[in-house]
C-alpha cells in the first residue's frame, strides 16, 4: 500500500493539476505554497462573474468556509453546482462547523451538493452530523479522531462523500473502508491553517486519482509524514512552517518509507 501511495505522490508531481480554490483570507497564502510545493497548480477565485469559466478550467475544487459572508458562501454554492455540472470533484472543509447557525445553515447547502470529499477535524465532524454533545471551540476540536469515526460513517453513507478525520490519528472513511495514518507531530497544531492546507491537497490529488480513498489516503499520509520529519528540525511553530513546506516540496521515496505508519481496517 505504500508504494501504492508514493506512487501517487509521484503522479500529482508530474501532472500539476490546477486547483480552485474558493478558501478564507486566513490561508490563502498558506494553501498556495502548499498546493506548489506538492507539484499541483493553484488559483483563489472567488468573484461571481469567473467561477463558472474557473471551474471549467480546473481540475478539482476546494471550498473551505473559513471567513463567511453572503457574496463568498454564494461563491462556494456556485462553484459547488458547477464541479457537479462538469462532474468534477471538490472537497469541502467545514471549518467551525457547530460554531454559529449562519456557519450550520451555509453546511446544510453545501453539504447537499454532496462533495466528493469532506476533510474536518472531529468536532467538525460530529457537528456536521449533528452528532454534537457539546458546545464546539470554534475551529479547534474537542474531540479525538476515534470519538468522530461512527458520525463519519453516517455522512459517507447519506452523502457519499469520503471522509477524513484528522487529528493525532488520521483516520480516512469510505464505503466499507478504514484507513488509519499515524505520523503528524502535536506542534503542527500550534501553526494556523495547516488543516486548511491539508484540505486544498486533497484536492490536488482527487484531481488526478480515480480512487478516492487511495487519493485522500496520499495527500493525508504526505502531509502528516512531511510534518513529522519537519518537526524533529523545528523550534518552534515559525520555523515548523517552513520546514514543512520545504519538506513537502523535497521528500525522497527513501524519507517517505521510513515514516509511513499505515493501518487499514
Amino acid at each position: 500500500m505504500a508504494t501504492s501511495i508514493w506512487n501517487n505522490i509521484v503522479l500529482v508531481r508530474k501532472t500539476s493539476p490546477l486547483v480552485h480554490n474558493v478558501t478564507n483570507y486566513v490561508v490563502m497564502n498558506n494553501t498556495a505554497n502548499a498546493l506548489l510545493a506538492v507539484g499541483a497548480s493553484p488559483i483563489m477565485a472567488h468573484a461571481h462573474q469567473e467561477i463558472d469559466e474557473m471551474v471549467g478550467l480546473c481540475e478539482a475544487m476546494v471550498i473551505n468556509i473559513g471567513t463567511l459572508d453572503e457574496y463568498w458562501v454564494q461563491s462556494m454554492l456556485t462553484t459547488a453546482e458547477k464541479a457537479n455540472a462538469l462532474k468534477k470533484p471538490f472537497v469541502l472543509d467545514p471549518v467551525g462547523a457547530g460554531a454559529t447557525h449562519y456557519r450550520d445553515r451555509t453546511l446544510a447547502k453545501l453539504i447537499a451538493l454532496r462533495p466528493t470529499v469532506i476533510r474536518a477535524n472531529a468536532s467538525e465532524i460530529l457537528a456536521l452530523a449533528k452528532f454534537n454533545a457539546t458546545k464546539t471551540k470554534g475551529v479547534d476540536s474537542t474531540a479525538q479522531s476515534t470519538e468522530a469515526i461512527e458520525a463519519a460513517k453516517v455522512l459517507n453513507q447519506t452523502f457519499g462523500a469520503t471522509i477524513c478525520i484528522s487529528g493525532e490519528t488520521d483516520i480516512i472513511i469510505s464505503k466499507g473502508q478504514q484507513v488509519r495514518v499515524k505520523n503528524g507531530n502535536s506542534l503542527m497544531t500550534k501553526v494556523t491553517g495547516l488543516g486548511c492546507s491539508a484540505t486544498a491537497i486533497i484536492g490536488a490529488f482527487i484531481a488526478v486519482i480515480e480512487d478516492r480513498t487511495a487519493a485522500v489516503t496520499a495527500a493525508t499520509a504526505l502531509m502528516g509524514v512531511c510534518g513529522e520529519i519537519a518537526a524533529k528540525s523545528a523550534k518552534g511553530p515559525g520555523s515548523l512552517q517552513m520546514l514543512l513546506l520545504d519538506k513537502l516540496y523535497n521528500i525522497t521515496e527513501e524519507e517517505f518509507m521510513h515514516h509511513i505508519q499505515l493501518e487499514k481496517i
